[in-house]
């Protein structure tokens, strides 16, 4: 088989319909536009999300595109290299000493420690996620990893849809 020999598959290739080219053709006449009103003018129509006059969808939400997950937990991170810079050695790092450090903002709200940059002071670390990068790191600089689940499952789980007064107490019998 050469380059000249290649040609479509029969009937892939359809010729297209030529509009307003007689009353024998099929489309002549009006071309498939009706007769008068907006839609058989030119330039006539509306976009293709006019809803009749009303807001259409996608001016009412437009910045509500995608897929928000109520019932997500939301972490907030903190890397092993800010705590080699944050905290002394043989400290204890849990929620209240975070926020203490500015690292997190709230101490109620679920801590996942990550593995970015080296560790070389010995910590007592409290958080209720690791990587198993940052576990490795802190135990290798002679710490301790100490995880804490979400004792929450289900719906509840949504950490928005809990209770301050139960996010509290929680967090204060985990760490």
């Amino acid at each position: 088989m050469k380059l000249h020999d290649l040609k479509p598959d029969k009937g892939s290739k359809r010729k297209r319909t030529r509009v307003g080219r007689g009353i024998a053709a099929g489309k002549g006449k009006t071309a498939g536009r009706g007769h008068k009103g907006q839609g058989a003018r030119s330039g006539g129509g509306k976009g293709p999300y006019f809803e009749g006059g009303q807001l259409p969808l996608v001016r009412r939400l437009p910045f509500k595109r995608g897929f928000t997950n109520i019932f997500g937990i939301t972490y907030q991170e903190v890397n092993v290299d800010t705590l080699e810079a944050r905290f002394e050695d043989g400290a204890v790092v849990n929620g209240a000493a975070l926020v203490e450090a500015g690292l997190v903002r709230k101490a109620t709200e679920p801590i996942k420690v990550l593995g970015r940059g080296d560790l070389k002071k010995k910590l007592e670390v409290h958080a209720n996620k690791f990587t198993k990068s940052a576990a490795a790191k802190i135990e290798a600089a002679g710490g301790s990893v100490n995880s804490h689940a979400l004792k929450v499952t289900g719906a509840r789980a949504t950490v928005k849809r809990m209770r301050k007064v139960d996010l509290e107490r929680l967090y204060s019998e985990s760490s």
